[in-house]
């Protein structure tokens, strides 16, 4: 198969396996010697452990708890606060104090009803308004301030005509990959082999050298074929790996551990529930003169990745707008619930919700419709960043919205809108729009001080290419996409370039699959990677090369202060959303969604189509959809039917385009892609039902109760 030009679409690697059913999931995956696990969690949600009373427990089954961990009790994100198994004190109902082992997993459930563990409870913090009200010392797991000087700021709000303060509310997001969470741990004398589900192996693989306190030799991670992660299998597999390893050097066997739903929904991490409180002074025209957005996440019961997402959502917190004087903090409080952790948009999804909202309404006391009120303050290519960094590659969103404008016909459906709505009593429809951007890669110097990504090549006697890599393929087409780049590049068959599943053994360390990461800095690696190997070639001769990453030269991010460049590119996107709401059910039905990406240069079509499906009706169900709730400690939806993704039936075909604008430093010149798609979709949502109602909302799931309390108190109002 020839590659004349990288983005026109090719049948993907794994397309075989998975359409024929053939390919192994974790498990599927049998080996000798194997027994299964399953954990006994903390049934309340604050206290400490007074006592434990394992049942008489058969030949072959067996009970492994913290006393059986050579190393520290702890799997480190950024600190050393989630126990592997809880041996003093519990902080959230789901946290894992042991695992039973055994061959019978009906035996083995039977056997974790008999265990007995007795508590000293305590007072729990359940919801983020608690820990709001409380924020003493202790419940801050992190936080950052940064922008212009209170002080300038309270000048300019005393001389402003109007201060308007506003109050926003995003709720959790369940991820709902196909495949639940699975880790497997091989046991043999001199090593243990653990495979799964995942998207990061040297995080696993840092947290099992700690845990076992071995050598690097004694521990192996392989990725299995994974079926979807976004996030949710970026830092959770780690205490997943710890609990199956531990397990197997404990009973000398092999260990599984799988999740079913109903566990999954309960334990694992989820997108962080936020408040969002706005402040922005205006002039007497209504223009914006400056704003102060304050930010909360419920980290959970642990820190986990929360001061990282707490990062982005504070860098995403001015949007794609230039705010003449701007300042933000921002809190990450701890809640005794489940942790919450990576989402696809990593903090983003959140303050562009908000941002976006609160734009919207201010558009709506100026009386100005909101795309044209945005678009007075969108960022041009060499404008300043809100960090002090700068915007240096060309910005095509004014040609995007243009583009979208015309195809959706915004402004004729806006006026046909208003009149079928006062024809109509019970059906109102509305169009709304959202505009947003992602950073690519790592934060700040991350990619330099942190990942240091290295990429190596192998060539065989046969002349085909293995790339030797640590990404993993979760359904986003890595597979497909890194191996196009260096076919094109070495000029061979894309059939002759190889992608085995990573495997730390075989596999240099070329960074987590996260952040939009690695299309654009993984795929630049192996670009260059492919040039050398092409200019050393030598027919039917074996050959293996090394590339390191190189830092772009920007300006210097400093976390602590927040100034710099926080991304070496930036991805955009505009997304224009019509909905119909049922004002007697409070039922939303979408009945057209446009989208119109820059991601650089597309690597393959087919597979930005599928993110750009999927990554918007994931960012629309986070809008009006998907709820969870968590009811004294106890995430209380735990099936997908109580959760409720969108199934075909609620998402309508998605008009999209992908501008082109070729970026540098990528391969090609593509930047990253995968989060951008789902960032747009709530706040357009949420825009669209607003203008149907003509009325405003402050929390994103708009669910039909909400619509209906609002439809309710606004009669009220009305008398």
């Amino acid at each position: 198969m020839n590659l004349k030009d990288i983005s026109t679409s090719v049948p993907k690697k794994d397309h075989k396996g998975k359409v024929s059913g053939q390919l192994p999931y974790i498990s599927d995956v049998k080996v000798e010697n194997m027994v299964y696990g399953v954990l006994y969690r903390s049934p309340i949600a604050y206290g400490k452990i007074i006592s434990i009373q394992l049942p008489n427990l058969p030949e072959g089954y067996e009970a492994v708890g913290a006393e059986h961990i050579p190393g520290p009790n702890y799997v480190k994100i950024i600190k050393e606060d989630q126990p592997i198994f809880a041996n003093e004190w519990v902080n959230y109902i789901g946290e894992p104090i042991l695992m039973l082992t055994g061959k019978d997993l009906d035996i083995l459930y039977s056997l974790l009803n008999e265990v007995k563990v007795e508590f000293e409870e305590h007072q729990a913090i359940y919801t983020l308004d608690e820990a709001i009200k409380q924020k003493s010392v202790p419940l801050v797991l992190a936080s950052y301030e940064f922008g212009e000087s209170l002080e300038n700021i309270s000048a300019i709000e005393q001389g402003a005509h109007q201060i308007i303060e506003e109050e926003y509310d995003t709720g959790y997001q369940e991820h709902v990959y196909l495949e639940p969470q699975g880790m497997l741990a091989v046991y043999k004398d001199d090593e243990i082999v653990v495979q799964g589900s995942m998207q990061c192996l040297y995080y696993i693989k840092n947290a099992l050298l700690s845990a076992l306190a071995c050598g690097d030799e004694e521990v192996r991670v392989v990725q299995s074929p994974t079926g979807g992660g976004f996030g949710g299998k970026e830092d959770y597999p780690s205490m997943m790996a710890c609990h199956v390893a531990v397990a197997a050097r404990a009973v000398k066997k092999s260990v599984m551990l799988v999740f079913d739903r109903s566990e999954d929904m309960l334990v694992t991490t989820k997108r962080h529930p936020a408040k969002l409180k706005y402040r922005t002074a205006l002039d007497k025209e209504g223009n914006i003169v400056s704003m102060c957005v304050d930010i909360f996440l419920d980290g959970g019961a642990n820190v986990g990745l929360s001061s990282v997402v707490l990062q982005r959502a504070l860098i995403n917190s001015a949007g794609v707008y230039k705010i003449p004087h701007f300042h933000a903090k921002g809190y990450v409080l701890k809640t005794n619930t489940v942790p919450n952790g990576a989402f696809r948009g990593f903090g983003a999804p959140q303050s562009f919700a908000g941002i976006e909202s609160h734009i919207g309404h201010l558009s709506k006391l100026a009386k100005i419709d909101p795309l044209e009120y945005k678009r007075k303050y969108l960022v041009k290519q060499g404008d300043p960043t809100i960090t002090k960094g700068k915007f240096r590659d060309p910005i095509l969103v004014e040609e995007m919205i243009e583009d979208v404008l015309n195809v959706s016909e915004y402004k004729k459906k806006k006026e046909d809108f208003q009149r079928l709505n006062q024809q109509n009593q019970r059906y109102k429809k509305g169009i709304g729009t959202s505009l947003f951007l992602h950073g690519c890669g790592f934060t700040g110097s991350g990619e330099r001080d942190h990942i240091k990504a290295t990429v190596k090549l192998v060539k065989s006697k046969g002349d085909q290419v293995s790339l030797k890599i640590s990404n993993s393929d979760m359904g986003q087409g890595i597979l497909t996409t890194l191996c196009k780049i260096v076919a094109k590049e070495l000029d061979l068959p894309f059939e002759d370039i190889l992608y085995p599943y990573p495997d730390t053994k075989e596999v240099p360390d070329s960074g987590p699959t996260v952040a939009s990461r690695t299309t654009m800095i993984v795929g630049k690696l192996l670009e260059r990677a492919a040039k050398k190997l092409k200019n050393q070639w030598q027919t039917g001769v074996e050959q293996e090369v090394v590339e390191h990453y190189v830092h772009r030269e920007m300006i210097p991010w400093d976390e602590k202060t927040f100034t710099g460049d926080a991304y070496p590119a930036y991805s955009w996107g505009v997304n224009i959303v019509e909905v119909e709401v049922d004002t007697l059910t409070g039922n939303i039905k979408l009945e057209k969604v446009y989208g119109n990406y820059e991601v650089g240069k597309v690597i393959d079509e087919r597979i930005m189509k599928g993110q750009i499906d999927g990554g918007l009706a994931q960012g629309l169900a986070y809008g009006y959809l998907e709820k969870m709730t968590s009811k004294q400690g106890r995430i209380q939806q735990k099936s997908i039917s109580d959760y409720g993704p969108p199934t075909s039936l609620d998402v309508v075909s998605i008009e999209s385009k992908v501008f082109d604008n070729p970026y540098a430093d990528g391969p090609y010149g593509a930047k990253g892609a995968g989060e951008l798609t789902l960032i747009g979709g709530a706040p357009a949502v949420q825009a669209a039902i607003e203008d149907a109602l003509q009325t405003s909302f402050q929390q994103i799931p708009i669910t039909p109760e909400v619509i209906i309390e609002s439809l309710w108190m606004k009669e009220g109002e009305e008398g």
